[in-house]
Protein backbone atom coordinates (compact mmCIF):
# COMPACT_ATOMS: atom_id res chain seq x y z
CA UNK A 1 0.00 0.00 0.00
CA UNK A 2 1.20 3.50 -0.90
CA UNK A 3 2.52 5.53 2.04
CA UNK A 4 -0.12 7.87 3.43
CA UNK A 5 0.34 11.58 2.71
CA UNK A 6 -0.21 13.88 5.70
CA UNK A 7 -2.09 16.34 3.47
CA UNK A 8 -5.70 17.08 4.40
CA UNK A 9 -8.38 16.90 1.67
CA UNK A 10 -11.78 18.48 2.33
CA UNK A 11 -14.58 16.89 0.27
CA UNK A 12 -17.71 19.04 -0.11
CA UNK A 13 -20.85 17.39 -1.54
CA UNK A 14 -24.51 17.32 -0.54
CA UNK A 15 -24.91 13.65 -1.50
CA UNK A 16 -23.87 11.15 1.22
CA UNK A 17 -23.09 8.48 -1.37
CA UNK A 18 -20.61 10.81 -3.13
CA UNK A 19 -18.95 11.68 0.19
CA UNK A 20 -18.57 7.96 0.95
CA UNK A 21 -17.19 7.27 -2.51
CA UNK A 22 -14.58 10.03 -2.36
CA UNK A 23 -13.63 9.14 1.22
CA UNK A 24 -13.06 5.52 0.25
CA UNK A 25 -10.89 6.63 -2.69
CA UNK A 26 -8.78 9.06 -0.67
CA UNK A 27 -8.44 7.67 2.84
CA UNK A 28 -5.59 5.28 2.00
CA UNK A 29 -3.55 8.23 0.72
CA UNK A 30 -4.61 11.35 2.64
CA UNK A 31 -6.38 12.60 5.73
CA UNK A 32 -9.98 13.25 4.71
CA UNK A 33 -12.56 15.74 5.99
CA UNK A 34 -16.12 15.95 4.68
CA UNK A 35 -18.83 18.63 4.60
CA UNK A 36 -22.40 18.10 3.38
CA UNK A 37 -22.97 21.70 2.29
CA UNK A 38 -21.13 24.84 1.24
CA UNK A 39 -22.09 26.58 4.46
CA UNK A 40 -20.64 23.74 6.58
CA UNK A 41 -17.44 23.74 4.51
CA UNK A 42 -16.84 27.47 5.04
CA UNK A 43 -17.62 27.17 8.75
CA UNK A 44 -15.20 24.24 9.07
CA UNK A 45 -12.40 26.16 7.36
CA UNK A 46 -13.07 29.36 9.27
CA UNK A 47 -12.90 27.65 12.65
CA UNK A 48 -9.91 25.35 12.31
CA UNK A 49 -6.79 24.34 10.45
CA UNK A 50 -7.16 24.87 6.72
CA UNK A 51 -7.16 21.83 4.42
CA UNK A 52 -4.43 21.46 1.83
CA UNK A 53 -6.95 21.03 -0.99
CA UNK A 54 -10.75 21.16 -1.46
CA UNK A 55 -12.77 18.87 -3.72
CA UNK A 56 -15.95 20.87 -4.31
CA UNK A 57 -19.28 19.91 -5.86
CA UNK A 58 -21.09 22.67 -7.77
CA UNK A 59 -24.74 21.57 -7.71
CA UNK A 60 -25.72 21.89 -4.04
CA UNK A 61 -28.90 23.34 -2.49
CA UNK A 62 -28.54 26.69 -0.79
CA UNK A 63 -24.97 27.81 -1.46
CA UNK A 64 -23.62 26.26 -4.63
CA UNK A 65 -19.98 25.42 -5.28
CA UNK A 66 -19.36 28.56 -7.31
CA UNK A 67 -20.35 30.73 -4.36
CA UNK A 68 -18.20 28.69 -1.97
CA UNK A 69 -15.20 29.17 -4.26
CA UNK A 70 -15.96 32.89 -4.60
CA UNK A 71 -16.07 33.34 -0.82
CA UNK A 72 -12.86 31.40 -0.35
CA UNK A 73 -11.06 33.66 -2.83
CA UNK A 74 -12.42 36.74 -1.04
CA UNK A 75 -11.07 35.51 2.30
CA UNK A 76 -7.33 36.31 2.78
CA UNK A 77 -6.92 33.22 4.97
CA UNK A 78 -8.60 30.75 2.57
CA UNK A 79 -7.65 32.13 -0.83
CA UNK A 80 -4.43 30.11 -1.12
CA UNK A 81 -6.21 26.76 -0.65
CA UNK A 82 -6.50 25.06 -4.08
CA UNK A 83 -10.02 24.10 -5.19
CA UNK A 84 -10.88 21.32 -7.64
CA UNK A 85 -14.48 21.24 -8.81
CA UNK A 86 -15.90 17.68 -8.99
CA UNK A 87 -19.27 17.92 -10.71
CA UNK A 88 -21.76 16.47 -13.14
CA UNK A 89 -21.83 19.80 -14.99
CA UNK A 90 -19.81 19.01 -18.09
CA UNK A 91 -20.37 21.99 -20.37
CA UNK A 92 -17.26 23.95 -21.30
CA UNK A 93 -18.96 27.15 -20.12
CA UNK A 94 -19.38 25.64 -16.65
CA UNK A 95 -15.71 24.64 -16.56
CA UNK A 96 -14.66 28.10 -17.75
CA UNK A 97 -16.75 29.74 -15.04
CA UNK A 98 -15.20 27.54 -12.37
CA UNK A 99 -11.65 28.28 -13.50
CA UNK A 100 -12.42 31.99 -13.75
CA UNK A 101 -13.48 31.91 -10.09
CA UNK A 102 -10.02 30.64 -9.15
CA UNK A 103 -10.36 26.84 -9.16
CA UNK A 104 -7.17 25.01 -10.15
CA UNK A 105 -8.91 22.12 -11.90
CA UNK A 106 -12.29 20.77 -13.01
CA UNK A 107 -13.23 17.06 -12.89
CA UNK A 108 -16.52 15.78 -14.30
CA UNK A 109 -18.56 12.92 -12.86
CA UNK A 110 -18.50 10.02 -13.08
CA UNK A 111 -14.88 10.28 -12.01
CA UNK A 112 -11.95 8.11 -12.99
CA UNK A 113 -10.24 7.15 -9.68
CA UNK A 114 -6.76 6.99 -11.23
CA UNK A 115 -7.10 10.35 -13.00
CA UNK A 116 -8.63 11.98 -9.92
CA UNK A 117 -5.77 10.79 -7.70
CA UNK A 118 -3.19 11.92 -10.27
CA UNK A 119 -4.69 15.41 -10.46
CA UNK A 120 -4.86 15.68 -6.68
CA UNK A 121 -1.18 14.67 -6.41
CA UNK A 122 -0.24 17.26 -9.03
CA UNK A 123 -2.02 20.13 -7.31
CA UNK A 124 -0.76 19.16 -3.86
CA UNK A 125 2.79 19.18 -5.26
CA UNK A 126 2.20 22.61 -6.77
CA UNK A 127 0.83 23.89 -3.46
CA UNK A 128 3.84 22.55 -1.55
CA UNK A 129 6.13 24.30 -4.02
CA UNK A 130 4.15 27.54 -3.65
CA UNK A 131 4.25 27.26 0.15
CA UNK A 132 8.00 26.64 0.05
CA UNK A 133 8.52 29.68 -2.18
CA UNK A 134 6.38 31.80 0.13
CA UNK A 135 8.39 30.61 3.14
CA UNK A 136 11.63 31.44 1.35
CA UNK A 137 10.30 34.86 0.38
CA UNK A 138 9.35 35.48 4.00
CA UNK A 139 12.81 34.38 5.10
CA UNK A 140 14.34 36.73 2.55
CA UNK A 141 12.14 39.61 3.75
CA UNK A 142 13.14 38.89 7.35
CA UNK A 143 16.80 38.90 6.34
CA UNK A 144 16.40 42.20 4.46
CA UNK A 145 14.77 43.74 7.55
CA UNK A 146 17.59 42.40 9.74
CA UNK A 147 20.25 43.77 7.42
CA UNK A 148 18.44 47.12 7.22
CA UNK A 149 18.43 47.38 11.02
CA UNK A 150 22.10 46.41 11.05
CA UNK A 151 23.01 49.05 8.46
CA UNK A 152 21.03 51.66 10.36
CA UNK A 153 22.97 50.80 13.50
CA UNK A 154 26.25 51.09 11.59
CA UNK A 155 25.16 54.52 10.34
CA UNK A 156 24.30 55.65 13.85
CA UNK A 157 27.59 54.45 15.30
CA UNK A 158 29.61 55.98 12.45
CA UNK A 159 27.96 59.38 12.73
CA UNK A 160 28.09 59.51 16.52
CA UNK A 161 31.74 58.42 16.56
CA UNK A 162 32.63 61.22 14.14
CA UNK A 163 30.52 63.88 15.87
CA UNK A 164 32.05 63.01 19.24
CA UNK A 165 35.35 64.30 17.87
CA UNK A 166 33.95 67.83 17.77
CA UNK A 167 32.76 67.53 21.37
CA UNK A 168 36.26 66.64 22.55
CA UNK A 169 37.56 69.95 21.20
CA UNK A 170 34.86 72.26 22.54
CA UNK A 171 33.13 71.77 25.88
CA UNK A 172 30.23 73.94 24.68
CA UNK A 173 29.46 71.62 21.76
CA UNK A 174 27.52 68.74 23.37
CA UNK A 175 24.17 70.36 24.07
CA UNK A 176 24.55 72.55 20.98
CA UNK A 177 24.68 69.36 18.89
CA UNK A 178 21.58 67.94 20.55
CA UNK A 179 19.61 71.15 20.24
CA UNK A 180 20.49 71.79 16.61
CA UNK A 181 19.67 68.27 15.44
CA UNK A 182 16.26 68.58 17.08
CA UNK A 183 15.73 72.04 15.57
CA UNK A 184 16.54 70.63 12.13
CA UNK A 185 14.10 67.76 12.57
CA UNK A 186 11.34 70.10 13.78
CA UNK A 187 11.82 72.38 10.77
CA UNK A 188 11.86 69.44 8.37
CA UNK A 189 8.62 68.02 9.76
CA UNK A 190 6.97 71.44 9.50
CA UNK A 191 8.11 71.82 5.88
CA UNK A 192 7.33 68.24 4.81
CA UNK A 193 3.97 69.13 3.16
CA UNK A 194 5.39 72.26 1.45
CA UNK A 195 5.52 71.88 -2.36
CA UNK A 196 9.11 73.17 -2.49
CA UNK A 197 10.31 70.55 -0.02
CA UNK A 198 7.89 67.60 -0.07
CA UNK A 199 9.77 65.54 -2.67
CA UNK A 200 12.98 65.80 -0.61
CA UNK A 201 11.63 65.53 2.92
CA UNK A 202 10.54 61.91 3.05
CA UNK A 203 10.34 60.27 6.47
CA UNK A 204 13.62 58.47 5.73
CA UNK A 205 15.35 61.70 4.69
CA UNK A 206 14.17 63.54 7.80
CA UNK A 207 15.60 60.78 9.97
CA UNK A 208 18.89 61.01 8.05
CA UNK A 209 18.93 64.79 8.53
CA UNK A 210 18.47 64.27 12.26
CA UNK A 211 21.34 61.78 12.36
CA UNK A 212 23.62 63.90 10.14
CA UNK A 213 23.14 67.28 11.83
CA UNK A 214 25.69 66.56 14.61
CA UNK A 215 28.44 66.52 11.96
CA UNK A 216 27.89 70.13 10.86
CA UNK A 217 30.97 71.36 12.79
CA UNK A 218 33.14 68.25 12.47
CA UNK A 219 35.72 70.33 10.60
CA UNK A 220 36.49 72.29 13.78
CA UNK A 221 38.74 69.41 14.83
CA UNK A 222 41.23 70.92 12.36
CA UNK A 223 41.08 74.46 13.79
CA UNK A 224 43.92 75.41 16.20
CA UNK A 225 42.95 75.70 19.87
CA UNK A 226 44.21 79.28 19.93
CA UNK A 227 41.39 80.18 17.53
CA UNK A 228 38.71 77.62 18.43
CA UNK A 229 38.88 78.35 22.16
CA UNK A 230 39.79 82.03 22.01
CA UNK A 231 37.90 83.92 24.81
CA UNK A 232 36.95 86.82 22.58
CA UNK A 233 36.07 87.76 19.04
CA UNK A 234 38.31 86.58 16.22
CA UNK A 235 40.33 89.05 14.19
CA UNK A 236 39.95 88.93 10.37
CA UNK A 237 42.91 86.59 9.86
CA UNK A 238 41.69 84.23 12.57
CA UNK A 239 38.19 84.28 11.12
CA UNK A 240 39.56 83.24 7.71
CA UNK A 241 41.11 80.22 9.38
CA UNK A 242 37.88 79.47 11.28
CA UNK A 243 35.95 79.55 8.00
CA UNK A 244 37.99 76.59 6.75
CA UNK A 245 36.13 74.30 9.16
CA UNK A 246 33.50 73.91 6.43
CA UNK A 247 35.88 72.48 3.84
CA UNK A 248 37.80 70.53 6.49
CA UNK A 249 34.52 68.91 7.56
CA UNK A 250 33.55 68.16 3.97
CA UNK A 251 36.94 66.59 3.29
CA UNK A 252 36.83 64.43 6.44
CA UNK A 253 33.41 63.08 5.56
CA UNK A 254 34.41 62.57 1.92
CA UNK A 255 37.41 60.54 3.09
CA UNK A 256 35.06 58.34 5.11
CA UNK A 257 32.81 57.93 2.05
CA UNK A 258 35.79 56.88 -0.04
CA UNK A 259 36.53 54.16 2.50
CA UNK A 260 32.93 53.01 2.11
CA UNK A 261 33.43 53.06 -1.70
CA UNK A 262 30.00 54.66 -2.04
CA UNK A 263 29.75 58.21 -3.45
CA UNK A 264 26.02 58.27 -2.65
CA UNK A 265 26.36 56.94 0.87
CA UNK A 266 24.34 57.91 3.92
CA UNK A 267 27.11 60.43 4.65
CA UNK A 268 26.24 62.55 1.61
CA UNK A 269 23.71 64.52 3.67
CA UNK A 270 26.29 65.10 6.41
CA UNK A 271 28.82 66.24 3.81
CA UNK A 272 26.37 68.80 2.41
CA UNK A 273 25.63 70.14 5.88
CA UNK A 274 29.27 70.36 6.92
CA UNK A 275 30.30 72.23 3.75
CA UNK A 276 27.35 74.54 3.18
CA UNK A 277 25.68 75.39 6.50
CA UNK A 278 27.46 78.78 6.50
CA UNK A 279 26.12 79.73 3.07
CA UNK A 280 23.51 82.51 2.92
CA UNK A 281 20.38 82.79 0.79
CA UNK A 282 21.64 85.99 -0.89
CA UNK A 283 25.01 84.45 -1.80
CA UNK A 284 27.09 86.32 0.81
CA UNK A 285 28.04 83.26 2.84
CA UNK A 286 30.99 80.88 2.66
CA UNK A 287 32.89 78.85 1.54
CA UNK A 288 31.51 78.85 -2.03
CA UNK A 289 29.15 81.83 -2.05
CA UNK A 290 26.21 79.67 -3.07
CA UNK A 291 22.90 81.46 -3.54
CA UNK A 292 19.23 80.50 -3.18
CA UNK A 293 18.25 77.00 -4.21
CA UNK A 294 21.86 76.22 -5.13
CA UNK A 295 22.37 75.73 -1.39
CA UNK A 296 21.37 72.15 -0.43
CA UNK A 297 18.14 71.98 1.57
CA UNK A 298 19.93 70.12 4.32
CA UNK A 299 22.40 73.01 4.71
CA UNK A 300 19.63 75.64 4.61
CA UNK A 301 17.84 73.92 7.47
CA UNK A 302 21.08 73.63 9.42
CA UNK A 303 21.95 77.29 8.80
CA UNK A 304 18.86 78.54 10.62
CA UNK A 305 19.15 75.98 13.42
CA UNK A 306 22.83 76.80 13.96
CA UNK A 307 22.37 80.59 13.99
CA UNK A 308 19.37 80.45 16.30
CA UNK A 309 21.21 78.30 18.81
CA UNK A 310 24.32 80.49 18.65
CA UNK A 311 22.20 83.56 19.38
CA UNK A 312 20.47 82.16 22.48
CA UNK A 313 23.56 80.40 23.88
CA UNK A 314 26.23 81.76 26.19
CA UNK A 315 29.73 81.86 24.75
CA UNK A 316 33.02 82.97 26.27
CA UNK A 317 32.84 86.10 24.13
CA UNK A 318 29.13 86.95 24.56
CA UNK A 319 26.05 86.67 26.75
CA UNK A 320 22.99 84.74 25.49
CA UNK A 321 20.26 86.67 23.71
CA UNK A 322 16.60 86.32 24.59
CA UNK A 323 14.34 84.24 22.40
CA UNK A 324 12.58 87.42 21.29
CA UNK A 325 15.86 88.96 20.15
CA UNK A 326 16.78 85.76 18.30
CA UNK A 327 13.37 85.63 16.63
CA UNK A 328 13.82 89.20 15.39
CA UNK A 329 17.28 88.52 13.97
CA UNK A 330 16.04 85.38 12.21
CA UNK A 331 13.02 87.26 10.84
CA UNK A 332 15.21 90.14 9.66
CA UNK A 333 17.35 87.58 7.83
CA UNK A 334 14.41 86.26 5.83
CA UNK A 335 15.39 86.36 2.16
CA UNK A 336 18.96 87.50 2.87
CA UNK A 337 20.58 85.07 5.29
CA UNK A 338 17.86 82.39 5.23
CA UNK A 339 15.46 80.71 2.83
CA UNK A 340 12.18 82.66 3.31
CA UNK A 341 10.04 79.51 3.55
CA UNK A 342 12.32 78.03 6.20
CA UNK A 343 12.02 81.23 8.24
CA UNK A 344 8.22 81.02 7.95
CA UNK A 345 8.35 77.42 9.18
CA UNK A 346 10.56 78.51 12.09
CA UNK A 347 8.14 81.24 13.12
CA UNK A 348 5.22 78.79 12.93
CA UNK A 349 6.87 76.41 15.42
CA UNK A 350 8.65 78.94 17.61
CA UNK A 351 7.31 77.30 20.76
CA UNK A 352 8.77 73.96 19.67
CA UNK A 353 12.18 75.62 19.49
CA UNK A 354 11.72 77.00 22.99
CA UNK A 355 10.80 73.54 24.26
CA UNK A 356 13.88 71.98 22.65
CA UNK A 357 16.10 74.66 24.19
CA UNK A 358 14.66 74.00 27.64
CA UNK A 359 15.04 70.24 27.25
CA UNK A 360 18.71 70.48 26.29
CA UNK A 361 19.63 73.59 28.23
CA UNK A 362 23.27 74.21 29.05
CA UNK A 363 22.16 74.73 32.66
CA UNK A 364 21.25 71.03 33.05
Amino acid sequence: MEKIDRSVILVVDDTPENLQLMSALLRDHYKVQVAGSGEKALKLMAGGVLPDLVLLDILMPGMDGYEVCRRMRDDPRMRQVPVIFVTAKSDSEDEEQGLDLGAVDYITKPISPAITLARIRTHLSLKRAADLLQDRNQTLEDEVRRRTRELSSIQDVTIMAMSSLAETRDNETGNHIRRTQNYVKALALQLQPHPRFSSYLSAEQIELLYKSAPLHDIGKVGIPDSILLKPGRLDPAEFEIMKTHTTLGRDAILAAENLLDSPNSFLQCAREIALSHQEKWDGSGYPEGLKGDAIPISARLMALADVYDALISRRVYKAPMSHEQAFKIITDGRGTHFDPDIVDAFLAIAEDFRAIERRFSDEH
